[in-house]
């Protein structure tokens, strides 16, 4: 009867939700102790906002293309993209820090705890996503200020499920590349290889038409591009649309980019294992 009763008891869901909470409340504070990573979030975004986009407005203003219905601005046009850009550097920051917590032994204590690794995996992502939900919105509130927002009101809002799922995307994606980097100084350059090709070969600053126009391979590889499709379901979203093609394709890199990371972070088959992480 005693050994019944010492056998460990299954997480059930108010366990894991308390995990869940922990893991978020411990990014929270990482994240309020890290002034500077909330500040740089910000710098990036606002220099192409206030410098590159005056620059640029009239020579590439934005003929009429969904989702909008009339000529716009070359500022308007980037905020989406601007937007989708502080999630791809958030994702890849969060990723940075998982490699940090793996040499200093924090990560390994993480899994090595009771609760399922594919759960303690999507928490982290999870917090990572909803801190880079908040420097969105913060971004956004100082682009209001340049007279840079969507139609309605509301629309700040039916962005945020577009803004979940891709910040999901480029979490889980950054999360399948901290698999593969045993050292941190080695993420630092491949951060360089992977951010900066992803956010120039989109739509992020271009439409595709123009870059077809430019270079034809080059709109191919835009194409074939992941963050192309978060961009896009971000700018309609931003606008209360829906684009079905950019939707299905984030919502599929998410579930392979996230099962993928949970794979290689499985000490028994994963790629820590054969690189004796």
């Amino acid at each position: 009867m005693s050994a019944i009763d010492d056998a460990p008891r299954p997480f059930g869901p108010a366990r894991l939700w308390i995990c869940l909470n922990g893991i978020i409340w411990r990014e929270s504070l990482r994240f309020l102790h890290q002034r500077e990573r909330f500040i740089s979030a910000l710098v990036r975004p606002l220099v192409w906002l206030f410098i590159f986009a005056a620059g640029f407005r009239q020579t590439l203003g934005v003929s009429i293309i969904p989702p909008y219905d009339t000529y716009v601005l070359y500022e308007v046009y980037i905020t989406p993209g601007l937007m989708a850009m502080i999630q791809l550097f958030n994702g890849m920051q969060s990723s940075l820090s998982m490699v940090y917590d793996r040499e200093m032994g924090s990560m390994r204590m993480l899994l090595v705890s009771p609760a399922p690794r594919w759960f303690l995996l999507t928490s982290k992502l999870i917090a990572g996503v909803a801190v880079s939900i908040l420097q969105v919105y913060a971004f956004l509130a100082i682009a209001y200020f340049w007279d840079i927002e969507p139609p309605n009101w509301w629309n700040y809002l039916s962005v945020l499920p577009a803004l979940m799922l891709s910040g999901l995307m480029m979490g889980a994606f950054g999360m399948l590349l901290s698999s593969l980097i045993k050292q941190l100084e080695n993420f630092a350059g491949v951060m360089n290889f992977v951010i900066f090709p992803m956010f120039f070969a989109s739509s992020a600053l271009y439409p595709l038409w123009r870059v077809q126009q430019g270079s034809p391979w080059l709109a191919l590889v835009c194409q074939a591009n992941p963050f192309t499709y978060a961009v896009e379901l971000t700018r309609f979203a931003f606008y209360g649309q829906i684009e079905p093609i950019s939707l299905a394709v984030v919502l599929g890199c998410t579930i392979v980019f996230l099962a993928s990371a949970i794979w290689a972070y499985d000490p028994g088959r994963g790629l820590l294992m054969r690189r004796g992480g």
